[in-house]
């Protein structure tokens, strides 16, 4: 009878140690598989930065901002006065998806990594080579980042008129994205007030 007693008490020991053992590599194959599972998402998580500042604006920013710009003005030509202005559902809309887009663009541009524009792209006179607006943006990113979310949040503005279906302060705040633009631009690309097309703000 003891003996027997002995025999199944090993057994049980032996049992429970296997199951310690089984736990363990349970728990070990767990933080194995997290470990990879992280590895994977800061692999997702590395952005893609290679499309430059100039390719965003060309591509995305610039197309957006026109739209609102060109949205609401008074032309005058030898046929008359033509005053612009939303005036369909369809035409509200659309505008309303340039201004969305026109906000998260510039999530986009203030990412760090991005280049100024490729280094062979032709400058108008009075512009900075793309290194010196690379150096620009790397030293003083905050700045630059400031007038982004400043874009957006005047962006905001004109998405606020277009919910609203309101003409004139669409183009109030058309002109409040003119000014955000141009403050950014002579901060980082015209720094000298070298373009032609600025010369009225280094006289303020």
């Amino acid at each position: 009878m003891r003996r027997h007693l002995i025999t199944l008490a090993a057994s049980l020991g032996a049992i429970a140690a296997l199951g310690a053992c089984s736990e363990k590599a349970s728990e070990q194959a767990d933080a194995n598989q997290a470990e990879a599972v992280q590895g994977k998402v800061a692999q997702i998580a590395a952005f893609d930065t290679s499309t430059s500042i100039k390719e965003l604006m060309d591509s995305t920013v610039d197309p957006a901002a026109d739209a609102i710009w060109d949205s609401v003005a008074t032309v005058s030509d030898k046929n008359g006065v033509d005053r612009r202005q939303p005036r369909t559902e369809e035409e509200w809309k659309g505008l309303r998806r340039h201004a969305i887009t026109l906000i998260e663009a510039m999530n986009l541009v203030m990412m760090k990594g991005r280049h100024a524009a490729p280094a062979d792209t032709p400058r108008p006179p009075g512009e900075l080579s793309s290194a010196q607006i690379d150096g620009l943006l790397s030293s003083d990113h905050e700045t630059f980042v400031a007038f982004a979310q400043n874009m957006q949040n005047t962006t905001r503005l004109a998405l606020t008129a277009i919910d609203k279906r309101d003409p004139a302060a669409l183009f109030e705040a058309g002109s409040a994205i003119d000014s955000a633009c141009e403050s950014c631009h002579v901060t980082f690309w015209y720094p000298d007030g070298g373009d032609p097309r600025l010369q009225h703000l280094k006289k303020k």
